[in-house]
């Protein structure tokens, strides 16, 4: 019995309305083309150094930056080795020192320095994702159609980002550019040997008029898989005809479309509509008794986002200065049905969600002399979350707030240069509806940053540093979500801060670069996950984490060779004084990497090769709640590549590649947590033309 036909049939006319504005929108998540190349700035410009590593063919060209006394990366998509209608997952999978997993609700989740999911935003063009009824951005699902770069800062990142930012920053470029794009069409397409199929069209089209220059961006995709395959020594207890995971389909269409308008004197608007729809499975955990059998039936988002800005131009308070504010809307819906056994045949209970969450942002800059500049921002949310479950429905409501400002100043302009920052912010929490549950009080948290970074003659070599503390207030769902009776909620729950300290050299060393950081986190009142007797889980506040680490990143060419190696050691401990244990930290792994090449061989194939480690870790086992070893495991990826040029009418096309991959050549078993491997080998198809 499908316990939740009333509710959807109670809810169709809206359902119906709803979807047809996700098709209508024709769009992609990632949208918000704010202010095309209006905004292409770093965070803070003048205490920003920019490394750029010459054209490298490793899986995509990463220059790399340290921002305010942080390290960043910075990478152009186009060139990485990816399938046809990519996932953000799979781009993100990519990155160096980011380390991606799914969780046991079939959602993927990043984790930086020791942090949890909830601790790293994800934005697009300067909007915030994550900020939501769980605070956090389920990756699988959101496609990677309009993205152009990736911008990804670990730690200590920027005051101004709004609130609950305090384990770096994922910043996903559509719209924004350094200049202004060539005209361009491209498709894409492919399939795998299971019957996976995937195609993806955008368009861009740049045109001037007599008092500025637009740009117009759309595309679409469309992506299907009957399952995610099985690693060597993977069984399913209830295995199907195929060799694949049982309830792992997925079937997903997406769009996207954005214009934006800049003026000969600055001045900018743009507005972008975005949306997909989405249906699929998820894998239940394998070895435990209370494994989820869960299916999304039906996951939809739309976003529409207006921006507009004055430019950089002259101040009335002298120097130069520039306005810029953002609305947007994010609104999204999410079906889950919850099935007794493995054999997925009946529907026993069910969750359902509708959330919108209203966003504005501003900032400000002001010059202050010729060394430096004050920026300020602020950014309101209003998350709404409306939850459909068999014993009845409830609302929540969360406001969030975060006003912050950041001085930097050069402090040397000779041999040398040296700059630094100072950053400041207040946040600010509240609940106003929390359904049939006690509401949280009224929240405050404060945050600071100062950094340092020194770049020496010829700009081969330089040095940061740089320490801050910030906080993050719980989400509505870690605070009042059952889980289809898998959580018991906690309404107690207070905010978490972290004070991190990191410090660093990044050099260019022939035609590459090298980057070295030290690290260490303290996160104190962190919230965790706990087992309890009847055998939920809760979200509790534990008393501190601590992570120390060091990160290592070589980029290099040898001739036409391009080699990338990245590595991620880290120590990472859960302290609870106050019931004198310590335990296992979840899924976070000592030890992670990867290390990737790629070479052009003979008649013009090319090959790239890359090799992903991920260490010894710990998860929680969902029936005893004791903590358990997962050993490492190594997965290895390849692929050989053809391009021709070609001439095509309108001029939009001008190259033609063909490629064969292998995802995961040696069939290898790695596990993201307990009971969850990763998928085994797939051999894929595709060509592309732009």
């Amino acid at each position: 019995m499908n316990l939740h036909t009333s509710e959807r049939r109670r809810r169709a006319g809206r359902a119906a309305g709803h979807g047809a504005r996700v098709i209508g929108a024709a769009g992609l998540l990632l949208c918000a083309s704010t202010a095309a190349h209006a905004q292409a700035r770093d965070t803070l410009r003048v205490d920003t150094t920019v490394f750029r590593v010459g054209e490298i063919m490793v899986q995509a060209a990463r220059p790399i930056t340290t921002v305010g006394g942080a390290s960043a990366v910075e990478v152009q998509i186009e060139t990485m080795v990816l399938r046809p209608a990519p996932l953000l997952e799979e781009v993100l999978r990519n990155l160096p020192m980011l380390h991606v997993r799914t969780n046991s609700r079939g959602e993927s989740e990043i984790s930086v320095r020791g942090s949890e999911s909830r601790q790293v935003a994800v934005l697009v063009d300067g909007v915030p994702l994550t900020l939501g009824w769980d605070a956090r951005t389920d990756v699988s699902v959101v496609p990677a159609t309009a993205p152009q770069q990736i911008s990804f800062i670990r730690g200590l990142s920027s005051m101004l980002y709004g609130p609950n930012v305090l384990g770096g920053v994922v910043e996903v470029g559509v719209g924004r550019a350094a200049q202004m794009p060539e005209r361009s069409l491209r498709l894409s397409g492919g399939f795998d040997h299971v019957g996976g199929f995937g195609s993806s069209a955008t368009v861009t089209l740049p045109f001037d008029t007599d008092h500025g220059q637009w740009l117009v961006r759309a595309g679409a995709g469309h992506r299907t898989s009957p399952g995610a395959t099985l690693a060597k020594g993977i069984v399913e207890p209830l295995p199907g005809e195929d060799d694949l995971r049982v309830n792992t389909d997925s079937d997903l269409t997406d769009g996207f479309v954005a214009a934006s308008y800049r003026a000969d004197g600055g001045a900018w608007v743009s507005f972008a509509g975005s949306g997909y729809r989405a249906e699929r499975g998820i894998a239940a955990e394998l070895g435990v008794n209370n494994a989820r059998f869960w299916r999304y039936p039906d996951i939809r988002r739309t976003i529409a986002v207006l921006s507009a800005g004055t430019g950089d131009r002259s101040s009335p308070f002298g120097g130069r200065g520039d306005i810029e504010a953002s609305f947007g809307v994010d609104r999204g819906r999410s079906d889950i049905d919850a099935y007794d056994t493995r054999a997925y045949g009946n529907v026993v209970s069910f969750e359902n969600g509708e959330s919108q969450t209203l966003t504005f942002r501003a900032l400000a800059d002001q010059t202050l002399g010729r060394r430096g500049e004050l920026r300020s921002a602020f950014t309101f949310a209003e998350i709404r979350h409306d939850e459909f479950l068999p014993a009845g429905d409830n609302r929540y409501v969360q406001r969030l707030w975060s006003l912050g400002g950041e001085l930097g100043w050069r402090l040397s302009e000779t041999s040398s240069i040296v700059r630094a920052s100072l950053g400041a912010a207040l946040d600010g929490a509240s609940t106003p509806e929390s359904g049939n549950k006690p509401a949280l009080e009224a929240l405050t948290d404060w945050g600071a940053r100062a950094g340092i970074t020194a770049a020496f003659p010829g700009n081969r070599l330089a040095l940061h540093a740089g320490l801050s503390r910030r906080g993050r207030f719980p989400s509505l769902r870690e605070l009042y979500s059952v889980a289809l009776n898998r959580f018991a909620p906690n309404p107690g729950l207070t905010g978490e801060h972290l004070t991190a300290f990191e410090t660093g050299v990044t050099a260019r060393i022939a035609s590459g670069e090298a980057q070295a950081v030290v690290f260490h986190h303290r996160l104190n009142d962190a919230i965790q996950r706990v087992r309890l007797p009847d055998g939920r889980f809760q979200r509790v506040n534990r008393n501190q984490i601590r992570s120390t680490g060091l990160e290592l990143l070589l980029t290099q060419t040898f001739d036409r060779v391009g080699v990338s190696g990245d590595l991620t050691l880290q120590s990472v401990d859960v302290i609870d004084p106050v019931a004198g244990v310590t335990n296992r930290p979840e899924n976070l792994p000592e030890l992670f990497g990867s290390l990737k090449a790629q070479a052009p061989i003979a008649a013009g194939f090319a090959i790239s090769a890359s090799a992903n480690y991920t260490g010894r870790q710990w998860c929680i086992d969902p029936g005893s709640g004791a903590d358990l070893r997962l050993d490492g495991g190594t997965r290895l990826d390849g692929a050989l590549s053809r391009s021709w040029s070609i001439r095509s009418a309108g001029g939009f096309f001008d190259r033609l590649e063909t490629r064969v991959s292998v995802d995961n050549i040696g069939n290898t078993a790695v596990f993201d947590q307990c009971g969850l491997p990763q998928p085994g080998r797939l051999l894929r198809f595709q060509i592309m033309v732009n």
